[in-house]
Order: C-alpha cells, then sequence, then structure tokens
C-alpha cells in the first residue's frame, strides 16, 4: 500500500516502513508527525483519488532526526568590474520513517 502526501509544497510517494527527506517539520527525534494532505492512496484494490485532498486520510510517520542538506553556493562574478559575491545556504530538513498510511 502506498500514497502521495504533499508538505512542504512538494509531493511524495510513500509507503510503510520508508525513511524520507522532507522540508523542516517541527517536533524532536521521536516524535509522530502526521501528513493530513493526502492526495492519493492505492496499492490495495482500486486507487483512491482526492480532487484535491482525499477526506480522512492521514500517514502518520516518526521523526528519525532534524539536519541540514548540502550547501549551495550562490556565487555571482561581474566581469572586468572586480566585483563578485559568494553565499552559501543550508536548507533544514526533517528526515521522517513512514509507520501508518490510514486510507479515507
Amino acid at each position: 500500500m502506498y500514497a502521495v502526501i504533499k508538505t512542504g509544497g512538494k509531493q511524495y510517494r510513500v509507503a510503510a516502513d520508508e525513511v524520507l527527506t522532507v522540508e523542516k517539520l517541527v517536533g524532536d527525534a521521536g516524535a509522530k508527525v502526521e501528513f493530513t494532505e493526502v492526495l492519493m492512496v492505492a496499492g490495495t484494490g482500486e486507487a483512491k483519488v482526492g480532487t484535491p485532498m482525499l477526506a480522512g486520510a492521514k500517514v502518520v510517520a516518526e521523526v528519525v532526526e532534524q539536519g541540514r542538506a548540502a550547501k549551495v553556493i550562490a556565487f555571482k562574478k561581474r566581469r572586468r568590474k572586480n566585483s563578485r559575491r559568494k553565499r552559501g545556504h543550508r536548507q533544514h530538513q526533517t528526515t521522517v520513517r513512514i509507520k501508518e498510511i490510514l486510507g479515507g
């Protein structure tokens, strides 16, 4: 059984016992997180597709760790002007383990 959820402005296809890295969520390691924006549930019988969300469906997950992504460098250079700028950015992210999928 799998589901398609929406979190952090992105959509993810998830299944039970799957480890997933998403945009930062509130909660320490070991905390339970519920994703209520479920777009689709499938895997047993016919797929249930929401318009746009499935009513009553949710995905329960556990926070594994809070972390940060690899550094992204934004380097801008204006040639022959002796002008350049270098900025780094590390996005906060959360690693979660999917516990169960409750279909609507």
